[in-house]
């Protein structure tokens, strides 16, 4: 043993001896007193860590949560100033789509031309036809047209419930004011109609 640690043992024993009032304690004593003392303190450090970063980690949490909603709301916003922007009211067409009521032809696919251009092509999934069937609406395209007269044509390939093909096409006349125009169109498995 070095003197540095015969030192440290005398020290301790002697402010062991004032601090307790007692005799001098054992070595074996004094060890286990100064790892039980040395464990309480990185015990209690170790808590006391654990507690500051659930505290931290619950203040972070609830930042993020509130960036989340914040960005949420500025895709929203950005969203609504792309549609202004790329669609203004005074040019905006939009096609709608929906199945006459009781209809139960499986629709396939549907394609729409405004003056002689392709503008939308869907392939339905069981699911979209699902929707349809029970009164749903599709809002299969947005875009934009001057005012005046255009010519909208649609086509639509489906089955009828017995299995035989159904291939359909129609052409429409679409008087197109200032402001935004709404056209709806009805698909049936004889014929299909503009509202």
């Amino acid at each position: 043993m070095s003197c540095w640690h015969r030192g440290i043992i005398l020290v301790s024993k002697k402010l062991l001896f004032a601090f307790f009032g007692q005799k001098i304690i054992s070595l074996t004593h004094l060890s286990r007193l100064a790892g039980s003392g040395i464990c309480v303190l990185v015990f209690s450090a170790a808590a006391y860590g654990q507690e500051i970063s659930r505290e931290q980690i619950k203040g972070l949490d609830e930042q993020v949560q509130e960036i989340k909603s914040d960005v949420l709301g500025i895709a929203a916003e950005l969203n609504q100033l792309e549609e202004k922007l790329l669609y203004p009211a005074h040019t905006q067409v939009a096609v709608f789509l929906s199945l006459a009521g009781g209809e139960t032809f499986r629709l396939d696919s549907v394609e729409i031309q405004l003056n002689g251009k392709p503008v939308a092509h869907h392939l339905y999934t069981f699911k979209e036809l699902e929707a349809l069937q029970k009164g749903g609406v599709q809002r299969i395209y947005t875009g934009n047209i001057r005012s005046g007269e255009h010519d909208l044509q649609v086509m639509v390939l489906g089955k009828t419930g017995g299995g035989t093909d159904i291939k359909k096409s129609e052409r429409f006349k679409v008087n197109k004011d200032v402001g935004p125009k709404i056209v709806e169109i009805s698909l049936a498995s004889q014929k299909i109609t503009l509202k």
